[in-house]
């Protein structure tokens, strides 16, 4: 390497252990390394420990190929952690018993380490490529890996299974392999703060996110924001589902309306993945189909349709054969697959907006799984933060909630009645609920009783009656929880038929003789 240090390099067979005779072999080819580099990086440190401090951000021991130049490198940053002086005087006492440096000479390599010293200005370039190399050896590792895989024909590992954890593996060396980052001047973030205003400011609506098709939530939330992790919750037959289908499905069917630099309007669309693990992609498309065609899901169910629900289940169908939006059903899918399955829709076709039905149902990371299901579903949640994060998009997971909803008077649910809730309410940015009290009204059917009179018996029912009417086909969206804005809660719509949420007209906007 120009201007690196003329020591001898340690023979490749002393550092990874491969036998002489294979290396003689006219199929043999050696692991991408590169001595020099290291020699001259552990130079530069020993000399100058400044040059520990431009590589230490991304460089790590193990990234070195000799092992003895990674004993040295992990010695060099506990003495400069410590605030004392890495130097061969400092280290000769740490190694004094180390056999393995005393095969390539002991106090007198780490002498002449230091003595090769040219400049710290290429410290960088040196680390960078000690990095470079230890990637190359982790891809030809990773390689044998799944060829060595392929071969092998295990029942309970398809080609499918194999894939995925190579995208796994691939994706964690990706990240592995960032070298840039840390602490960045302010005014970078002030630049993107403007900049997510000004196409807010251009944009269609004024929003900052992803719309949810429901106006009043659009301005409470400003739509939903890249990065973001959305809890939607809500106890049984709430309708948390059919409100993510319906976010989910506004979201790919309306493009996003933008303005392009010279002020023209232009569609930017909108690709959804809606991973559901307590339905299959038939009965999630049937929700839609029904919300669409406004043919009860039921009748389509049972067949009990007519001519004129079928023309309109076909229309519909028509409309949303070119919807970009993508169903997984893939029972008990764990985080990392997520985030694999998610990375290659982006990467193939885009992505705005992921949905989770629901969290729960999830699986922990593997090697975390425990029988605490509250750090599980913890460990669930911050993974799907990071998914948001790493993907720069808004993720909504969908969650139960707890029964002690069902023991109080007002049954409107709390942070505190997130189920398993652990680190749900801290990792994410905004929480919502969805609350009908039509489905308590319904199921409070008063009873006469003995020791009451039929007057008394009649007006209670007849308050029972007109708070059913009061609630019909109403539903609340309850923000409990945005770290952007306000909380608040919401009235819209509620179609039990269809499953299908929408604006609430006030009473402003009603007829007279309504």
């Amino acid at each position: 390497m120009e201007n690196g240090p003329t020591i001898t390099a340690v023979p490749l067979s002393e550092a990874d252990g491969t036998p002489s005779d294979y290396r003689e072999s006219p199929n043999y080819r050696e692991p991408p390394v590169n001595f020099e580099a290291e020699q001259a990086l552990l130079g530069a440190i020993l000399a100058n420990n400044a040059a520990f401090e431009k590589v230490s951000e991304f460089l790590q021991a193990e990234h070195f190929a000799d092992p003895i130049h990674a004993r040295l490198f992990a010695a060099c940053g506990k003495l400069i952690e410590r605030g004392q002086f890495a130097n061969a005087v400092q280290l000769k006492n740490l190694f004094d018993q180390e056999a393995g440096l005393a095969e390539v000479g002991g106090a007198r390599y780490l002498a002449e380490l230091q003595s090769s010293y040219v400049t710290i200005i290429n410290a960088l370039d040196y680390g960078r490529t000690i990095h470079d190399l230890y990637l190359r050896r982790e891809l030809v590792t990773l390689g044998e890996d799944v060829v060595n895989e392929s071969f092998e024909q295990d029942l309970d590992v398809g080609a499918r299974d194999v894939i995925e954890s190579a995208e796994e593996r691939l994706y964690h060396l990706a990240e592995a392999g960032q070298t840039e980052g840390g602490l960045a001047p302010f005014k970078q973030a002030v630049i993107e703060a403007v900049n997510m205003t000004e196409a807010a400011f251009r944009r269609e609506g004024q929003l900052a996110g992803v719309s949810t098709g429901l106006t009043e939530l659009d301005k409470l939330l400003g739509g939903l924001h890249p990065s973001d992790l959305i809890i939607l919750a809500g106890r049984p037959s709430m309708g948390k589902t059919a409100l993510a289908t319906n976010i989910a499905f506004y979201a790919a069917n309306n493009p996003r309306q933008e303005r392009d630099p010279e002020g023209q309007p232009i569609e930017v669309p909108e690709v959804v993945a809606f991973f559901s693990l307590e339905m299959s992609s038939e009965q999630l498309a049937t929700r839609i189909l029904s919300e669409r065609s406004k043919v009860r899901s039921d009748a389509m169910r049972k067949g009990e349709i007519s001519d004129h629900d079928y023309d309109a289940i076909f229309d519909a169908s028509r409309d949303l054969y070119a919807t970009p939006l993508f169903v997984d059903d893939t029972p008990a899918i764990s985080v990392s697959q997520m985030r694999t399955r998610a990375r290659r829709l982006k990467r193939q076709h885009g992505l705005s907006l992921i949905v989770v039905d629901y969290l729960q149902l999830m699986t922990a990371p593997a090697g975390r799984r425990s029988d605490n299901r509250v750090q599980e579903v913890s460990e669930i949640t911050r993974g799907l933060k990071a998914i948001a994060k790493d993907l720069d998009v808004p993720v909504i997971a969908l969650s139960q909630l707890s029964r002690q909803v069902e023991q109080r008077e007002d049954k409107r649910p709390q942070l505190s009645d997130l189920r398993e809730s652990g680190s749900i309410e801290q990792d994410a940015d905004v929480v919502m609920f969805v609350y009908r009290d039509q489905y308590y009204a319904e199921r409070a059917e008063p009873a006469p009783r003995d020791d009451e009179t039929d007057d008394k018996f009649h007006e209670r029912y007849a308050k029972w009656q007109e708070r059913c009417e009061k609630v019909y086909g109403v539903a609340e969206v309850i923000v409990a929880k945005q770290r952007h804005g306000p909380i608040g809660i919401r009235k819209f719509a509620f179609d039990g038929d269809t499953t299908s949420f929408s604006d609430l007209a006030s009473e402003e906007q009603l007829p007279d003789h309504y």
